[in-house]
């Protein structure tokens, strides 16, 4: 106690405090983490250990806005088909929970090598989960070893975290020389491939089983809408299965109309070809996304026909009344189109299978309609006589496929710009979102949409709350006091410092963590006469082996809430992990950089 008040005064303790009964809440609480964040920043602020600009130095700082810059990216991707075309044929349908996770760490950790692991993993935030509702797996089962895969990647090169070059920096202004791109491989990438393993293999009987898919007998509003196979698309030549459309969540493929002749109990190894009249038969949301697979098109060409173009459509849910003037008429001779400037796309009756196509579909009183249609049209007709209700069905819009290969090249572009160094990561996002809206890849309110602020406003509280351990001195006196104990013995001391360095980066950011630890390295290897590289390596590795809490890493934190994640997944997932790294860490790296 007295080291912290003569070190920093009593301020290092309230901060010390606050962090620690943030995370007392974070376990014993299901309040949202960005609540609790937000909390403990406020009582800082009001207690005086920090200022309005600390605390508000997470709002403004530039990887917090890249974060919510590629989520609009994001969803130019999603909103083209994109992360479709990404799903197939990179994760593809695992039979196990097992060989989804196999599937997913390993491209994220190679990509995060190269690409900063924050904005990877805003990007692929959406992919995964809806990767894990197709795939029937738990969302919980994934999201965790997304954000360790990309940390474990971020470790092999120079450029993969933020931590690495800081380091690399303060190495270089204190007369040593720096690291190479790849200098970090000999003992990141052991380190990683330990770390892979472990998760590929030991760590899915320690996350939760959360945000499974819900059984599609528990919503009796089971819709049948017909899907074509278009010409050239990558459909035609697959099986069912290849294609994807076997075990859909919460829909199924009932039967396939080709040629005048109907195929009926759909097998796994039946061959699609263009042309094929497809028909489902599911929920909601599950058609929805029917009607995003590149590839698929709806039977119907009146979709085709409406006035609106289709980035400006909605789906919508409309309930047949006793007084609509088509009932007891199909909705083809009804002239549904011209009549409502919408076009029906699927029809649910009671949970009753409709043995017909769309067209030929005879209404009645109390039918649910799927309609794509302007979003004048819930206005005009939800006091109608025509029907008993209209309400938007979900947030999702009808698919820009014909903009997909425009939002490929924005993303591949700002890939290369940040790799070439043209551009910072922050300024390539924001040209890329920009140019995702501009090119319609996604419209305003897509954008808007797809932004996390949960997320957002939790890593900014975190960075205020890291802020006021480093800025009250409570970080370097806790750091001190842990290499102090080592002795005169370098392997110990360099051994104590790993260990600090890795506690430190949980409570504070794994930039803030490096900072404060490598002047105590630095003094540490000359009074041992000892290399102060092993010590300034080290500290790299130890910086990202943020696993065992929510706080240590910016990933930890987006994964959190969309998880549905408590702080003691990550303590049980994250601990053996983080003494794995840890250990490999300390074996290697003095054989590598001798003392």
């Amino acid at each position: 106690m007295s080291t912290l008040v003569g070190a920093s005064g009593w301020d290092a303790w309230i901060a010390a405090g606050t962090v620690a009964a943030v995370f007392a809440a974070m376990a014993a609480t299901r309040v949202a983490p960005y609540l609790l964040l937000l909390g403990g920043l406020a009582v800082l602020l009001v207690a005086g250990v920090i200022g309005p600009g600390d605390a508000l130095a997470g709002f403004a700082n530039e990887g917090v806005a890249t974060v919510g810059l590629l989520f609009v990216v994001a969803a130019g991707l999603r909103e083209t088909g994109v992360l479709d075309l990404l799903i197939v044929p990179l994760l593809g349908r695992p039979r196990t929970e097992r060989g989804a996770r196999g599937r997913l760490i390993a491209p994220v950790a190679a990509a995060s090598a190269f690409l900063n692991n924050t904005p990877l993993v805003a990007m692929m935030l959406p992919v995964v989960l809806d990767w894990a509702r197709r795939a029937r797996v738990p969302a919980s089962k994934l999201l965790i070893p997304l954000s360790y895969a990309s940390i474990l990647g971020g470790m092999c090169t120079l450029i993969g975290t933020s931590a690495n070059l800081v380091v690399n920096g303060m190495l270089i202004d204190a007369g040593h020389g720096g690291l190479g791109l790849f200098d970090l491989a000999a003992v990141g990438v052991p380190c990683a491939v330990v770390g892979l393993a472990y998760l590929w293999l030991g760590v899915g009987p320690l996350l939760p089983a959360r945000g499974e898919v819900a059984d599609a007998l528990e919503d009796p509003r089971e819709y049948t809408v017909e899907m074509v196979v278009a010409a050239g698309s990558p459909l035609a030549g697959k099986t069912v299965e290849q294609a994807g459309l076997r075990s859909l969540p919460g829909v199924f493929l009932a039967e396939i109309h080709r040629g005048g002749r109907v195929i009926p109990a759909v097998g796994p190894g039946e061959r699609l070809e263009a042309g094929d009249q497809l028909v489902f038969v599911g929920l909601v949301d599950s058609v929805v996304d029917l009607q995003k697979r590149p590839g698929l098109v709806p039977a119907t060409e009146q979709v085709f026909k409406l006035d609106a173009p289709r980035a400006d459509r909605w789906f919508i849910e409309a309930v047949v009344s006793h007084r609509c003037p088509i009932v007891g008429n199909t909705i083809r001779d009804g002239a549904f189109r011209t009549r409502y400037n919408a076009v029906v796309i699927a029809v649910a009756r009671g949970g009753e299978r409709i043995d017909r196509k769309i067209g030929d579909i005879v209404l009645q009183p109390g039918d649910v309609l799927l309609l794509e249609a302007p979003p004048a049209f819930v206005d005009q007709h939800r006091n109608s006589n025509d029907f008993y209700l209209v309400s938007r069905a979900t947030d999702a819009q009808p698919p820009r496929h014909d903009r997909a290969w425009l939002a490929v090249g924005v993303l591949a572009a700002m890939i290369a710009l940040v790799l070439g160094s043209v551009l910072s990561m922050f300024v390539a996002a924001l040209c890329a979102a920009g140019a995702m809206l501009l090119l319609r890849c996604c419209n305003e309110e897509a954008a808007r949409r797809s932004v996390d602020w949960q997320v957002l406003l939790a890593i900014a509280a975190a960075f205020g709350l890291g802020r006021a351990l480093d800025r009250t001195g409570a970080a370097s006196a806790i750091a001190h006091g842990l290499v102090g104990v080592a002795g005169d013995d370098a392997w110990w001391a360099f051994a104590a410092v790993c260990i600090a360095t890795t506690l430190l980066t949980e409570v504070v950011t794994n930039a803030a963590a490096a900072v404060v630890m490598v002047p105590i390295a630095l003094q540490t290897a000359a009074g041992l006469g000892a290399d102060p590289m092993p010590f300034v390596v080290g500290i790299m590795i130890s910086a990202s082996a943020a696993f065992a809490t929510p706080l240590g890493y910016q990933t930890n934190l987006m994964v959190y809430g969309p998880g549905g994640y408590r702080l003691t997944d990550f303590v049980r997932a994250g601990v053996p992990l983080s003494a794995l790294v840890l250990a490999t860490n300390i074996a290697l790296t003095p054989r590598v950089w001798p003392f």
